[in-house]
C-alpha cells in the first residue's frame, strides 16, 4: 500500500497484521497498533519526543542483565504488572485475590527444604521470623503437596543476588506442603528497599517527585498440577510505605501481620530477644500449573547496590 497521509499509516500497518494465521498474534497486534498510533496522534508526538522513546526502550534492554530486569521495573513502576495480575486472576478481577506481582528477583532452582527449615543461609543481619503458609482451593480446603518457593531480601533490603557477601541462594528455599496445605520456615524478617534508580525507571520516578520505596515483604511461587500457578508477595503491616508503593503491588489481601515478640519465647531456642512470627493464607484457583521464565539467573558480581533513596515531592 502507497501511503498518502497520516491515517494511511495505519491501515497499512493494520493489513499487514492481517496476514498472520494466529488469531490471538492478529488479536493483540491490531490493538496494539491501534492503540499506539491513536497515542501519537492525541500527544502529537514529535521526532525528538520518539527518539528519546526510542532510545529509552534501548536502555531497558541494555540495563537488563542476568541479575536485574529493567524492563520488569518499568513494567511495576507503570502499574502495568499490577493490572495483568488483577484482570486475570480472582475470576477475572470480581473478587478478591491472593495472586500478586512476580517480581524482577525470582531464581529457579531454589534448594528445597523439609518444613520448618532455616533458609538463611549465610550471616544476615535482621530479626529471626517464623513463618506458616496455609494453601486451600477454592472451596476451603487444604492443598496437600504444592510446591511453594520463597524468597526475599535480607534485614538490609538487598536480595542475595544483588550481594556478592551472601551465600548462593540466602534467603531462597523450596517446600512442600503438608496434609493440611502448610509450610514452615524461619528466615530474618526482610525490610523495605529502594528499587534501582540508575536506568529510566529513576527518570520516571523523579520526574513525578515519587519515591522508590517497596515495602517490606516476602515472595510465594505456589505450583500444583491442577492449578494456576500463584505468585505472591506479603507485605508487612508495619511498613510505613505501604499506600505508596513504587510498584504498585500492595493489595488488602495481602498485609501481612507481622507479629513482633519481645517476651515469649521463641520456637527455636538459640534465639534470644526480639523475633516476628507470621501467619498468612493463600487461595488457589483451578488452572494451567506453568513456572514463569526466571527474570533473573544469577549473581551480580562487585559492590553491593548503593541505597539511593529519592524522596516523595510534590512538584506541582
Amino acid at each position: 500500500m502507497i501511503v498518502k497521509n497520516p491515517d494511511d499509516v495505519t491501515q497499512a500497518v493494520l493489513s499487514e497484521i492481517e496476514r498472520s494465521p494466529d488469531a490471538r498474534f492478529r488479536d493483540i497486534m491490531s490493538a496494539g497498533v491501534r492503540h499506539l498510533h491513536a497515542f501519537v496522534r492525541e500527544t502529537r508526538l514529535t521526532e525528538a519526543e520518539f527518539q528519546k522513546a526510542c532510545a529509552t526502550i534501548a536502555t531497558l534492554g541494555q540495563l537488563s542483565n542476568a541479575s536485574h530486569n529493567e524492563v520488569v521495573l518499568i513494567a511495576g513502576s507503570l502499574g502495568v504488572s499490577s493490572l495483568v495480575c488483577l484482570q486475570n486472576n480472582g475470576d477475572k478481577g470480581k473478587r478478591e485475590t491472593t495472586a500478586n506481582l512476580l517480581g524482577p528477583f525470582w531464581r529457579a532452582d531454589s534448594p528445597r527444604e523439609e518444613n520448618g527449615a532455616s533458609i538463611v543461609r549465610s550471616p544476615t543481619p535482621g530479626d529471626p521470623i517464623f513463618v506458616t503458609a496455609t494453601i486451600e482451593d477454592l472451596q476451603g480446603r487444604p492443598v496437600a503437596d504444592a510446591e511453594v518457593d520463597v524468597w526475599h531480601t535480607s534485614g538490609e533490603g538487598i536480595y542475595e543476588n544483588q550481594d556478592p557477601d551472601q551465600a548462593d541462594m540466602n534467603m531462597r528455599g523450596k517446600f512442600t506442603t503438608d496434609m493440611n496445605g502448610q509450610i514452615r520456615f524461619r528466615s530474618v524478617k526482610p525490610a523495605g528497599y529502594p528499587i534501582p534508580v540508575n536506568g529510566p525507571v529513576g527518570e520516571l520516578l523523579r520526574a513525578q517527585g515519587r519515591h522508590n520505596m517497596r515495602p517490606a515483604h516476602i515472595h510465594f511461587l505456589i505450583y500444583k498440577p491442577g492449578f494456576k500457578t500463584q505468585f505472591s508477595q506479603v507485605y508487612s503491616s508495619d511498613d510505613p510505605n505501604l499506600e505508596t508503593d513504587a510498584q504498585f503491588g500492595v493489595t488488602r489481601a495481602l498485609i501481612g501481620r507481622y507479629v513482633r515478640h519481645d517476651r515469649e519465647p521463641a520456637p527455636a531456642p538459640d534465639v534470644k530477644g526480639t523475633w516476628y512470627s507470621l501467619e498468612h493464607g493463600f487461595v488457589i484457583e483451578p488452572g494451567e500449573a506453568r513456572l514463569p521464565r526466571a527474570p533473573i539467573t544469577g549473581k551480580a558480581s562487585g559492590e553491593p547496590p548503593g541505597a539511593v533513596v529519592l524522596e516523595r515531592v510534590d512538584l506541582r
